[in-house]
């Protein structure tokens, strides 16, 4: 069976002073410490929560 396509999401930006919104979607996605890279699963969903906080996370390779 195929392996599901993953993506790695870094975060380069903080948290501080941002809508509460924003920090719930970091929390969501695994993130909570700059510079923290995790590894999710590509589905429309993470790209759709990474296209609202552009500016706080970097896709990885």
């Amino acid at each position: 069976m195929a392996k599901a396509k993953t993506i790695k999401i870094k975060q380069v930006g903080s948290p501080i002073r941002r809508p509460e919104a924003q920090k719930k979607i970091l929390v969501g996605l695994g993130l909570d410490k700059m510079h923290k890279v995790v590894e999710r699963q590509d589905t429309p969903e993470v790209r759709g929560a990474i296209a609202k906080i552009p500016h706080l996370v970097a896709i990885v390779d």
